[in-house]
Formats: structure tokens, sequence, C-alpha cells
């Protein structure tokens, strides 16, 4: 209600002439930008929607169907609960264990898990709440993997590996959990029967929530990116090929993660960009699973149903300087790979699949054109333009606020300014690390993969993301600028008196 009623007081204060008799550009801009996004997020919603409520339970319903079948046959799935930490304090630690030994304990089937670790002292703990929980002839099987800290890429092939020396049958599963994920008890009950009901299926990924330590601003920040999150996932359920298969907990048919490409895609994966060279991954292992399926054919679920709670500690308490952190590594692994995933074409993926990793690039410079729009007309023309912008942000911001009611049981009065906060900033963290692929750094081992500072190579690519990033953006707010009329291309006629005449 408050925020209702100071928007209708701005809408008040704004002059009529400028929401009805404004410049003709920048509405028809702005209009054409709208149908496009608009239309875009609609679809995602009503996709979403048809998902969750149509599709959806037809899946979940013959999943449990088959997996009953095959427990009361004595053939339950063998379930792999690998779980990755490195860094992570010893609470969480604790909580982390407890809830895969309590999924495990909940299992009909065999269960195995695998605790990929670094320190000695993770290994103690970990030994010591498999006794607690499980008790000492418990049928759970407990195995540690040790790594010197080389990564996590490292840290997966080395279980993996491990793993598949115990030659799992094909259908069964193998969990990846992160070391700050919290699983349900109901994990593997809710999961498994979706391999053994499509054997296309070569992985899936769950609903998230967060529990966040740090300010109130980043617990309505994390929320709101989940409840945006649980729409598109499930919209791209629907087409069986999620975007993503998140390292903090996606399920995998035990056949693929013992396969050795797949292996090896996961520890030593890199792409050849054709102005910085070889670029070998150090983040972004998930991205890494998931072009590998989606290469080799294979559906991605996602499970509505089924929410693992993530602990959340921000690399910051400054709210700005977390948040771009953040973005550079989620946005990176993005860019990293949607390039060769447009490169498998939409005959093999399938075409809604193809066109969301196509937006994926040009939402980045869509969703900046609206503000410079604006920004170019208040500062050539009238600075009054801002207002009547402002309104329009916060109101269809608020539209969209209540949209995710679909997707969350309650939404914040503040979440109209993290969406445009997030759409702003975002984009110019997208359209920053686009040019500059090759920046990579963990938010939390903080260790990074990059030429030698001060090295002739860096200063070189460095040189070229900087000329390469100015003359995009140049050509863009020139375009803009074209667009409105603010600018226009010069008369060719007038310049012919330096062409030569035969």
């Amino acid at each position: 209600m408050v925020f209702v009623v100071c928007l209708l007081l701005l809408v008040m204060n704004v002059s009529e002439g400028w929401f009805w008799g404004g410049h003709a550009g920048l509405f028809l801009g702005l209009g054409i930008l709208a149908i496009w996004r608009y239309s875009w997020g609609l679809l995602h919603f009503v996709r979403s929607n048809l998902y969750r409520y149509r599709v959806f339970p037809r899946l979940r319903k013959e999943a449990d169907r088959v997996l009953l079948d095959r427990e009361q046959a004595g053939k339950a799935p063998h379930a792999f609960l690998l779980v990755t930490s490195y860094r992570i304090d010893g609470d969480t630690t604790a909580e982390v264990y407890r809830a895969t030994f309590e999924a495990a304990k909940a299992a009909v089937g065999p269960v195995t898990v695998v605790a990929s670790i670094v320190e000695m002292g993770d290994q103690r703990l970990i030994r010591a709440m498999h006794r607690l929980i499980c008790g000492e002839n418990s049928p759970i099987d407990l195995i540690i993997t040790r790594i010197n800290g080389s990564g996590k890429r490292d840290a997966l092939a080395y279980a993996f590996r491990a793993i598949s020396k115990m030659s799992p049958d094909k259908d069964d599963v193998i969990a990846v959990i992160d070391g700050d994920s919290i699983v349900p008890v109901d994990l593997i009950e809710k999961c498994a029967g979706f391999f053994d009901a499509d054997p296309s299926v070569g992985a899936l990924t769950t609903d998230e929530t967060s529990r966040v330590r740090g300010k109130s601003a980043f617990h309505i920040w994390y929320s709101l990116r989940f409840a945006q999150r649980h729409i598109l996932m499930s919209s791209n359920g629907l087409s069986r090929r999620v975007l993503t298969l998140t390292g903090r907990m996606s399920m995998f048919r035990a056949s693929v993660v013992c396969d050795p490409s797949f292996i090896q895609q996961v520890e030593s994966d890199y792409i050849d960009h054709w102005r910085l060279g070889r670029l070998d991954f150090l983040t972004g292992d998930d991205k890494s699973s998931w072009f590998w399926l989606l290469k080799n054919g294979y559906r991605m679920l996602y499970v509505p149903d089924v929410v693992v709670a993530t602990v959340e500690d921000p690399p910051t308490q400054k709210f700005v300087s977390a948040a771009a952190q953040l973005m550079t590594r989620w946005f990176g692994n993005m860019l990293r790979t949607n390039g060769r995933a447009l490169e498998l074409g939409p005959a093999r993926i399938g075409y809604f699949t193809w066109w969301t990793i196509f937006d994926q690039r040009v939402s980045m410079w869509t969703s900046l054109a609206g503000l410079v729009m604006v920004l170019l007309i208040a500062f050539l023309e009238n600075p009054l333009i801002i207002p009547t912008y402002i309104v329009w942000i916060l109101f269809t911001r608020y539209i969209m606020t209540l949209m995710l009611l679909n997707s969350r049981k309650r939404v914040s009065i503040f979440y109209p300014f993290f969406i445009y906060f997030n759409q702003i900033f975002g984009s110019l963290i997208k359209t920053f690390i686009f040019f500059r692929l090759n920046r990579q750094k963990w938010t939390r081992q903080k260790t990074t993969l990059m030429a030698s500072p001060g090295s002739l190579k860096l200063k070189m690519q460095d040189a070229s993301s900087v000329y390469m990033h100015g003359l995009a953006a140049a050509l863009f707010i020139t375009a803009i600028a074209l667009f409105l009329g603010e600018i226009s291309l010069p008369d060719l006629g007038n310049l012919a008196f330096i062409i030569p005449s035969r």
C-alpha cells in the first residue's frame, strides 16, 4: 500500500505533457523494448505454470510409480551422495553432512556418501558424524577422498573416478552436493525415479532457498534471485532442458558421471577465443557438465517440488561490491559456455532452448537500451523526462513483483528496486565480462586464473579488451541516438566534391 501510494503521488506530480505528448522516438523505442522484453517474460511465466501445474504432476506420478516398482522388486537404485567441501566453517559442514546422512538413512536402496575434502579437520568431523547419525554398523558406506586444494574441478574429477571404480549400475544415481547445501531428507526418494521413468534423462536439478549470513539487503536480494530462478527453471523444464545444472545440488545418471569424456570435460574444460586465445576454465564446473549433457542429447529436468537450502556467505558485507564479485563469476561462467552451446544449433538442442541461450547475449544490451534512451534525451533535450521514466520503472517492476507471488508465498516491497538493480547493474557486469572472458576468480577460495600480473600478454589482452568494449559501447549509444533522431547521418551529397569524377 505504501508503495502504491508513493507511486500515485509521483504520477500526479509528473507533467501531463510528458506522459502523452513526449518524445515520439522515446515512446516508440520503449514500446518496442517493452513488447520484446515483457512478452518474453510473459512467455516464461506461462510456460512455468504449464510445467508446474500440468506437465510436472504427470512426470512426478510416473517417476514415483516406477521407483516404487523397483523398490518392491528389491532392485532400488544405488545412490551416491557426493559432497565437496573447501574452506567452509565447521557449523555449516556439520549441518550439511547431518542432512546428507539423514537423506541416506531415509533411502530404501543402498547409499554411499562420498566426501571430497582438503582439510584433515573436516575428515575427523565427517567420520564422527557418520558414526553418530548412521551408527557403528550402518549399511551406509562412507568414502573420503582428499586432494591438495587444487580446486573444485580436481575434487569432482577425483571423486568421480573413485565412484567409477566401484562399478555402479548405469541406472544408479549420483547426487553432486556443494559443501554449503542442505538437502531434504527425502531427496533420493523424490528424485531417483525420474531416471527410471525416462532413459533419456541424464541429470536433474531442484528448487533452492537461501539462508543468508549478512545484511538485510542480501536476504532480499537472494530471495528475489531464487524466486525468479524458480520461474525460469520451470519454463525451461517444459523443454526438458534446463539452462544450468547448479553445483549446489544436481543429480546425475551413473552412466553419465562414469563416462571418461564427462569426467575429462569437468576436470579440464576450455574454449579457444579468437582474441584471448585458449581459456582454461577455473570456475563453472556446473556449466561444463551441463554442456556435455546438452551436446550428447540428454534431457535435463527441473524438479520444482524438491527444495535445497543453501547457506550464503557474501564475499564482503558491502552490497554493491559483493554483488559485483558474484555476478562476475556467475555471468562469466554463462558467457564462456553459451557461445559453444549456440553452435550446436536449434535443431539439435531445441528451438526454445537455443533461443533462450541466444537471449542471454541479447538481453544484456536490450536491458540497457531504455536507460540510455532516457539519459540521451534528458541530456540533449529535457531532463523532465526522468520522472516519467521513474514512474514507468516503478510501475512495471511492481507488476513483476506481484507476478513473483506465483513463485513464492511472500514478496518484499523492495523487490521492484532490486529487480531494476539486477537489470542495469547485471547488464553492465555482463557487457564488461563479455569482453574479458579471461577474468576468473572464486569468491571463497580467492584463487584466480589469468596471465601473471604485469606480463606483456596480460597488458595486450587488457588493451584489446578495453578497445573492443569501448567500440561496442560507442556503436550501441550511436545507434540509439540515430534511432531517436538526436543525431543524423551526414548527407553524402555534400561529400561529392571529394569524389573524383571520371
